[in-house]
């Protein structure tokens, strides 16, 4: 299992000013299992979206991981894909070997998950599901993910997020005209 400088036991919390702040309860408890130990920063303002995380955070938009539910056969599967990208159904439908994908629901998303929309980590979620994590979150030395909530954030090696989220990285982006 990859260590990165924010690997150890537990769940560390940050504000942009270094005061404790509450991490979910759900999201600790991944952490724990995972014995991981990650910076997670929190906005009041809140980061409900990947340009407003990136803003907040100062980082470039596509250093920001979406944690995005889609219902593939009437089955959940989380894919993470970078900030800046879209998904293309079209992709995940032929990378799952399926007949229909469509995006969850906000109903689907806090039953799978345990996490409202805006604030899905990438690993932690009531239910398992499959996990596609797009090849283009490789492209960093480090991203950052929801961690929980809509105004908290963590920052990982994106190979370690993956193997966490026991991602399979593929190729499913949608292509620029």
């Amino acid at each position: 299992m990859a260590r990165t400088a924010f690997a150890s036991v537990r769940a560390m919390s940050l504000s942009p000013s270094d005061a404790p702040s509450p991490t979910h309860p759900r999201f600790a408890q991944a952490l724990a299992d995972l014995g991981l130990t990650v910076p997670v920063r929190s906005f009041p303002e809140g980061t409900r979206t990947a340009a407003d995380a990136a803003a907040a955070i100062g980082c470039e938009l596509a250093q920001i991981v979406k944690s995005l539910i889609f219902a593939v056969d009437g089955e959940p599967v989380l894919v993470l894909m970078d900030g800046a990208s879209r998904v293309d159904v079209q992709r995940v439908r032929a990378e799952l070997n399926a007949t229909e994908v469509t995006r969850a629901d906000a109903a689907l998303v806090r039953e799978t998950t345990g996490y409202a929309i805006g604030g899905v980590p990438p690993f932690g979620h009531r239910v398992r599901t499959r996990v596609l994590a797009d090849r283009g979150l490789l492209a960093h030395d480090e991203v950052w993910a929801a961690a929980g909530t809509p105004h908290t954030v963590f920052p990982l090696a994106p190979t370690t997020l993956i193997e966490h989220a026991r991602g399979r990285v593929v190729d499913v982006r949608e292509r620029s005209s």
